[in-house]
């Protein structure tokens, strides 16, 4: 028998999941909604950043949250040089082209991981890994919570960067009409690479705040990524807003399946919704119709 604050943390715990989850696809969505593509080494990138966070903590002694900038920095360089020199070129032809150097990046990424991590599974501990708040009858993980206001300042901030600066305003055009923001003067290149190391970056944060709560291996970003890909077909593909109601949703639904079915079966409710959303509304909750 499940009481009611059961239920209620499952579905707070959900709430704080699904903002990091939001996060993950935050990315995916940028990219689509900008360069029109579907990144499928999204996951390899999570991956790669969460390794990046093992290290800096298990070798340097690094805290996740403070890993924050300078892996921000770096996966921000990476992306834009993986757009600069390997996607870039390759767009010049069919578009088939780019689905399968995304597809070959992911695959070499996992691989290269397999051969200097092997297959282990690795995780880190902090001071406030297991730490919980008490709210009346609720425990709250500390570091869900921090996740939690992590990713939502995030997005907040993407938010005010494409609607606020200069960057944003030739991201949008861009994403609107590239043609026409190449006519007025607009880099599309480097708004293409820019864009995708956002995406890039957006993973490295989400890596800091889930690597407290978190696993890694070199197969983890598989599982993150099609979370992701619900997300963000869900919300509507491009969408920023239904990137972070969708990750919410998902994370509740997770949660609650968890609750109910165990935690074995947590991703069936999501790959059901998955389903359901392709087949009755497969724009998603706030992407344009055809």
């Amino acid at each position: 028998m499940y009481s009611l604050p059961i239920v209620a943390e499952a579905m707070l715990n959900g709430l704080l999941t699904g903002a990091v989850y939001a996060l993950i696809a935050l990315g995916l969505t940028l990219v689509y909604g900008v360069l029109h593509i579907i990144n499928f080494a999204h996951g390899a990138f999570l991956t790669c950043a969460m390794f990046a966070v093992w290290l800096a903590h298990t070798f340097l002694g690094l805290d996740p949250y403070l890993a924050i900038l300078p892996l921000t920095l770096i996966f921000f360089a990476l992306g834009y040089a993986v757009q600069r020199f390997i996607i870039g070129p390759s767009s010049h032809g069919d578009d088939g082209n780019i689905l399968l150097v995304t597809l070959g990046l992911s695959i070499v990424i996992e691989n290269a991981l397999l051969a200097g991590f092997h297959s282990d599974t690795r995780s880190l501990s902090t001071d406030y890994s297991f730490n919980v708040f008490e709210v009346g009858p609720l425990l709250i993980s500390q570091a869900r919570l921090f996740g939690f206001v992590g990713a939502v300042v995030v997005t907040a901030l993407l938010w005010l960067l494409l609607a606020r600066t200069d960057t944003g305003k030739a991201i949008r055009a861009v994403a609107k009409e590239k043609l026409g923001a190449r006519l007025v003067g607009i880099n599309v290149s480097h708004v293409f690479a820019v864009t995708f190391g956002i995406g890039c970056a957006t993973l490295a944060i989400a890596a800091c705040l889930l690597m407290p709560t978190f696993y890694v291996n070199p197969r983890v970003g598989g599982a993150f990524v099609l979370v992701a890909f619900t997300i963000v077909v869900l919300g509507g593909m491009g969408s920023i807003t239904g990137a972070l109601i969708g990750g919410l949703f998902i994370g509740v639904v997770e949660s609650l399946c968890g609750l109910f079915l165990g935690e074995s079966l947590g991703q069936i409710g999501i790959f059901l919704i998955f389903i359901l959303v392709l087949l009755f509304r497969p724009t998603g909750l706030f992407g344009a119709r055809a």
